[in-house]
């Protein structure tokens, strides 16, 4: 429930930060997991008393190969993971999307599945792409040890000892997923089945669930197989050290474009966080509960970037702005005055003022931690009907079309298209995997088969067209003259009542790092611990340091 009044929006909606600041790429490229983050709203979801979670079927024998369900379930809906492990020699293990075997493959089932499903799936779900699922199924999910620890791990349990804590620390999961599908790829439930659900409401919930599972089973079946091994002198993973443990993930140029297609939910993403932000900074006096929470908030966030290792150079120049921020805040807290009239407005403008992007976005993920009774309802109206705004409103005027694009796209506007550096790459579809991937115009063919992502240059064409052409006539018309600019209008449009809807930066400069869109993305799922291995694909980890299924109703668990 939310508590806030129609006074308090309005104070709010003072301090919301424009489009012109949030939306820029080096900004987006610092983004940090908060309360907001879909990972975080399911675990206060399965944290509730509504939810029970369970284990039915483990059916795998003393080499690890065999499958296993796990169980949640409510009143009125069950989902089941159905894991199969498998026995994957050394030389057919590869995290590349071509790829056709895995350590693990997984399915979300709607619902208990029967033997008879379990079969079906048996029969489909190791083959991934090359099999198929059914609307009963949400996601499509492959896994792969990292195998030096999880060779570590189950060798220091058979013997009865804890695994080395700075191999795990170096590591941080036992599997790194490849892929996970849903959203009625290969068979799948379409997302339009599903959204309804107040469960499934918020983006990515069945990813979510998904992963959260596969980690429930990536140390059950490393206990399994060290306890096959070692008999009676095995043990199980200490609940501290297991805690340490995610899943990780490889993720490239396929994200990318998806926040760029798909205006209206980025839209709702940020005006979720920024309202949040906006409402936490409205308050006019701070509880010792919430100074209490930021201060938690703030330890946990340096021991975070203590353990956060990169080699890539942008990533450490990040991170050593971080871990330097993060002291300034330390800093800064222990003399704040906390009884001036906006106590969190005064600590938001100081890091403004103070601290890198890197560090003011983790400035604001702490300040949003101990505020959940305030923001938390947000976590609603992050999902979007994109269809309500697909139809072109061609009765608008040319006129009003204009005065959009000069407001709206100014920052587009100003993008000088005829300079190298500044059309220097196309995005385009790969012929192989039918994956997004970034040309470079120079030196390499496929431009003609470039996809409408740059969406400052459509801007700006439409624009010159807009310019010469009769301001009095309807869009309609002005489509029916030049249809090529379709997209660009239909955009514009979505742009007039979505502020934040737009990435506004130039996506095909010479410059433009594609790793700032992925970590963007990344951060609204809950990811932690970006490492990027180019700018063009990223290592991250999920659910570290979340509570598993035994511990997810104890007392402050999320």
């Amino acid at each position: 429930m939310s508590v806030t009044t129609p006074n308090m929006a309005f104070e709010a909606a003072h301090f919301m930060r424009p489009a012109s600041e949030v939306m820029r790429l080096a900004r987006m490229g610092s983004g940090h997991p908060t309360r907001l983050s879909f990972l975080h709203i399911l675990l206060r979801r399965l944290g509730s008393s509504e939810w029970q979670i369970d284990r039915p079927v483990w059916n795998v024998d003393a080499n690890g190969v065999g499958h296993g369900v796990y169980r949640v379930k409510s009143a009125e809906q069950t989902y089941s993971l159905v894991a199969f492990a498998h026995d994957l020699p050394d030389e057919m293990r590869s995290d590349r999307v071509i790829a056709t075997a895995w350590d693990a493959t997984f399915t979300l089932f709607d619902g208990d599945p029967t033997p008879n499903d379990i079969a079906r799936l048996a029969d489909n779900v190791p083959y991934q792409e090359a099999g198929r699922i059914s609307s009963k199924e949400l996601t499509l999910a492959r896994a792969n040890r990292s195998v030096r620890l999880f060779r570590h791990v189950v060798e220091a349990l058979s013997q009865g000892r804890q695994p080395d804590a700075k191999e795990m620390n170096a590591v941080g999961y036992l599997m790194r997923t490849t892929a996970v599908y849903g959203s009625g790829k290969f068979g799948a439930s379409d997302r339009d089945d599903i959204a309804q659900r107040p469960e499934l409401a918020a983006p990515f919930q069945v990813e979510m669930l998904t992963v959260w599972l596969i980690r429930a089973f990536t140390v059950d079946i490393v206990e399994h197989i060290a306890a096959a091994n070692g008999g009676a002198h095995a043990v199980k993973l200490d609940r501290d050290t297991r805690r340490l443990l995610g899943v990780g993930n490889s993720t490239g140029l396929g994200m990318a474009p998806f926040i760029v297609r798909h205006p209206v939910l980025l839209n709702n993403w940020m005006m979720a966080r920024e309202t949040a932000l906006a409402r936490v900074r409205a308050q006019t006096s701070a509880i010792a509960a919430s100074i209490a929470g930021l201060e938690t908030a703030l330890a946990a966030a340096t021991l975070n970037a203590a353990a956060w290792h990169s080699e890539h150079p942008v990533q450490v120049r990040k991170l050593h702005d971080l871990r330097r921020d993060l002291d300034l805040i330390a800093s800064q807290l222990a003399t704040f005055d906390w009884t001036v009239s906006l106590p969190w407005n005064d600590l938001w403008e100081w890091g403004e003022n103070t601290l890198t992007y890197e560090g003011q976005e983790a400035l604001l993920a702490l300040m949003l931690e101990p505020h959940g009774a305030l923001i938390d309802d947000l976590a609603e109206h992050m999902g979007a009907d994109e269809a309500a705004s697909f139809r072109i409103n061609g009765a608008m005027s040319v006129a009003d079309l204009r005065r959009i694009l000069e407001t709206e796209y100014a920052w587009a506007l100003a993008i000088d298209f005829t300079t190298p550096e500044n059309i220097a790459r196309f995005w385009y579809v790969s012929e192989e995997k039918l994956e997004p991937r970034l040309g470079e115009r120079a030196s390499e063919d496929g431009a003609t088969l470039e996809l409408p992502l740059c969406i400052a240059r459509l801007a700006a064409e439409l624009y010159r067209t807009v310019q010469n052409y009769d301001e009095t006539k309807p869009v309609a018309a002005l489509l029916l003259a030049h249809p090529e600019h379709r997209y660009a209008v239909r955009r514009v449009q979505i742009a007039n009542n979505h502020p934040y809807a737009e990435v506004q930066d130039n996506l095909i400069a010479a410059d433009m790092l594609p790793i700032d869109l992925l970590r963007c993305k990344l951060a609204y799922f809950g990811a932690s611990q970006f490492d990027p291995r180019s700018d063009r694909w990223v290592r991250i980890n999920l659910f570290a340091g979340a509570p598993f299924p035994d511990e997810i109703k104890a007392e402050g668990a999320v």
